[in-house]
């Protein structure tokens, strides 16, 4: 969704495991299930940001979004140039560039990543996972990606695909893999990082790390150091919303451009974030996939300024904990150790 869409209504889930449909038909006045039903079928409802199905199963303290039926998101489909990166009978896989929305969300009123799938393959708006109708705000999409994040995202082409790939999803046997610049210098230079992520309540646009959250687990290693940046290879473990911007901020190391969970840069004008290996099981033949792309021309640019000894903040000061991971990063490459310690930072 839009940081600009307005919701009518806000709702906290106060216990586990309630059905979407029920909750919002016990928590509106006068609702039925059956209405509340239609709410959600028509994307009026948003689960931390993200669209759900009406069997949604919730978790206590998720945010509960509700928009007024006039701003109704639906999505036509629109042509917009798409880099496809592989292509078979039953899938698809884009190259996503940056600045595009996936959903289309109430409010919107650019061109969406939805919108653009309808166009190239139509056929994508009657299939659906199960034996329930299609859902027709997330025609064929598998997972999805920030709109200022770029890289490879999935579309499935059937119901068998869908199925399929969502499973993989579930079961984490997925590898998604991500680059990100980041401010400063990871200590230990690869790790794990662990901590529940959550709507942030003191600002619906964030999520935050807090007691009661969903698990959320993010692997990290350094590929290359930087005098006061570093860039990193992120693994997905779990998938919540803004996850790697919110674990590489809460360890002391936002991604550069990220404005949101950092601080801006003069070398780009995003997040530096960018979805650049994947790997599946193919949903018909079973056989391993692996894909890739490399990253787009801004990140290029950043990489080769970083690398000719610019500073990422330029003349802005480092933060304190950034600084002090920088240094110590200094020293060790000086005393000649770099090698790969690992860590898990688990964070409460």
């Amino acid at each position: 969704m839009t940081e600009h869409a307005t919701p009518a209504l806000e709702l906290m889930a106060d216990q586990d495991g309630e059905r979407l449909d029920q909750f919002l038909a016990r928590r509106l006045d006068g609702a039925s299930r059956t209405q509340a039903r239609q709410l959600i079928d028509d994307g009026l409802v948003r689960i931390d940001g993200s669209l759900e199905r009406p069997a949604y199963k919730l978790r206590f303290g998720e945010l509960i979004a509700v928009y007024p039926r006039a701003s109704s998101p639906v999505e036509a489909p629109i042509e917009v140039e798409l880099s496809v990166v592989y292509e078979d009978d039953h899938l698809a896989v884009i190259d996503k560039p940056a600045n595009l929305t996936v959903h289309p969300a109430p409010g919107e009123t650019q061109p969406t990543l939805i919108g653009a799938i309808l166009h190239r393959w139509p056929e994508v708006s009657t299939i659906s996972e199960d034996d329930t109708e299609a859902d027709p705000l997330r025609p064929g999409l598998v997972h999805r990606l920030d709109r200022d994040t770029t890289g490879l995202l999935m579309i499935a082409k059937d119901a068998q695909t869908l199925a399929s790939l969502r499973d993989q999803l579930r079961a984490r046997t997925m590898d998604k893999r991500y680059l990100a610049v980041v401010v400063g210098a990871p200590d230990p230079p690869a790790g794990l990082i662990d901590a529940p992520i959550g709507r942030d309540p003191a600002d619906p646009r964030r999520m935050a790390i807090l007691d009661r959250a969903r698990p959320s687990q993010t692997g990290y290693e350094t590929i290359e150091q930087f005098s006061d940046a570093a860039l990193l290879e992120c693994r997905l473990i779990t998938g919540r919303t803004h996850q790697i911007r919110v674990h590489l901020s809460a360890v002391g190391h936002p991604i550069a451009g990220d404005t949101m969970y950092g601080m801006p840069t003069p070398l780009i004008n995003r997040q530096a974030l960018h979805a650049t290996r994947l790997t599946i099981r193919h949903p018909v033949s079973d056989e391993p996939l692996t894909l890739e792309s490399g990253p787009p021309a801004d990140i290029r640019n950043l990489l080769s300024h970083l690398r000719e000894g610019e500073l990422l903040l330029g003349d802005q000061p480092m933060p304190r904990t950034q600084r002090a991971s920088a240094d110590a990063a200094h020293r060790r490459s000086r005393s000649g150790s770099r090698g790969r310690r690992r860590r898990t930072q688990r964070i409460r």
